[in-house]
């Protein structure tokens, strides 16, 4: 076992029944290859798919995003050398809000775009009863586990709610949103025009013969015969050349997250996860997509186009070529990684996706007395926000049709 140097040593047998468990804090930096090999392994055996928690994603967002190595990578263990049933990056955090309270969370950075830990399929429970238990002997960890971008009432967020009843407490959903996702038995024609309405269609027919005015189209694919390294290149020019360079969010605005995003482009090569696409204008991208591919999920990553373009609607183009994924037979849903109401995605993909964020108390006194008070105010607020009276309109939206 390597633990992380920044951390005493917190490692904990734990005895469940006849299997004896053990909670490790590793070194994301020095695994030893039989726990690299068991990450990877419980990927596959995974009970939600999450690419984000993989180790070729999140070892390489530990380094190079968590500089001051706050994060703890928490691994759930059969014995010292047996599977890896659950793993979760946790940090402390001193601020719940705009409030000062210690708690701890799932760690994740902005483009971590899905909380769900590594858990093997029928261990949920176990793992939350595991992970919650050394927390509360944990002496950094206060008040309450933090767990955001869980999948509504998937199996991880009903054992969860099961292991904290079963706690003498509540998993409490303090945020719900739904964002786009790809989910059908229709094939991708018959998905396009079930989607989109007719004018709307015949619109992008319109758009697509005039880009083909300008010169030669095409719609590539990334292949696992070439190299990838210019399309990572291209890919962060193109972003870095819209309004997420301007607004200095494009993955190429920053050395760390650009570094990040070249070395899980690699890592999703070598675990077989990338699905890269482009729509080229004499040989120029004008859009282009990256998906992440976890069967029976899929997870739509990045998008970027040429704004120079933007009258071609070249994003919509790619999302119409995108909808082949319905077609592969591995792939069961796609999650769209997209705010809601993004104004391209939620075009197109007609399915949703809810996910919460949720507070589990923790099992001192003093954490069940701080995290009920906690819990009170929140329902209050949310109570007196529901009730506040909407904003008067103003004569020019009142002139809205």
């Amino acid at each position: 076992m390597t633990v992380h140097p920044a951390f005493p040593v917190d490692t904990a047998p734990v005895s469940a029944g006849a299997a004896p468990l053990t909670v490790r804090v590793v070194d994301p930096l020095a695994l030893s290859p039989p726990l690299a090999a068991a990450w990877d392994a419980l990927a596959k055996a995974a009970s939600e798919p999450n690419p984000f928690a993989e180790r070729w994603c999140l070892q390489s967002a530990l380094h190079l995003l968590d500089p001051e190595r706050h994060t703890r990578l928490v691994m759930v263990q059969c014995g010292a050398d047996g599977p890896v049933i659950g793993v979760m990056p946790l940090a402390p955090a001193m601020r719940y809000g705009r409030l000062r309270l210690r708690h701890v969370a799932g760690w994740a950075h902005p483009n971590h775009f899905h909380g769900a830990p590594l858990v093997r399929a029928g261990f949920e429970s176990l793992f939350w009863s595991i992970l919650l238990g050394w927390c509360d002997a944990a002496p950094w960890a206060k008040t309450l586990l933090h767990v955001s971008r869980l999948t509504e009432d998937g199996p991880l967020h009903r054992a969860l709610v099961d292991v904290a009843r079963g706690r003498g407490g509540e998993a409490e959903a303090v945020h719900r949103e739904e964002r786009a996702l790809l989910e059908s038995i229709l094939s991708p024609e018959a998905y396009w025009e079930a989607a989109v309405r007719a004018k709307k269609r015949k619109e992008h027919r319109r758009q697509a013969n005039r880009l083909a005015e300008q010169g030669a189209v095409a719609f590539r694919r990334w292949t696992a015969n070439e190299a990838v390294e210019p399309w990572a290149d291209a890919f962060l020019d193109l972003e870095a050349r819209g309004w997420k360079g301007r607004a200095g969010s494009a993955l190429a605005s920053h050395g760390e997250t650009e570094a990040w995003f070249r070395a899980i482009i690699a890592g999703a090569v070598e675990a077989g996860r990338l699905d890269m696409r482009a729509l080229d204008l004499d040989g120029r991208p004008l859009a282009m997509l990256i998906n992440f591919l976890a069967p029976p999920g899929g997870f739509s990553f990045k998008t970027a186009f040429d704004e120079d373009y933007a009258r071609f609607s070249p994003g919509v183009l790619l999302q119409q070529a995108n909808l082949d994924l319905l077609a592969d037979e591995r792939i069961a849903w796609v999650d769209s990684c997209a705010a809601p109401g993004h104004p391209m995605i939620d075009s197109v993909w007609r399915e949703r996706r809810a996910l919460v964020w949720v507070n589990v108390p923790l099992g001192g006194a003093g954490d069940r007395l701080r995290f009920s008070l906690l819990t009170k105010a929140e329902k209050a607020w949310r109570r007196w926000k529901r009730a506040e009276p909407a904003p008067a309109e103003t004569p020019e939206e009142q002139d809205q049709p």
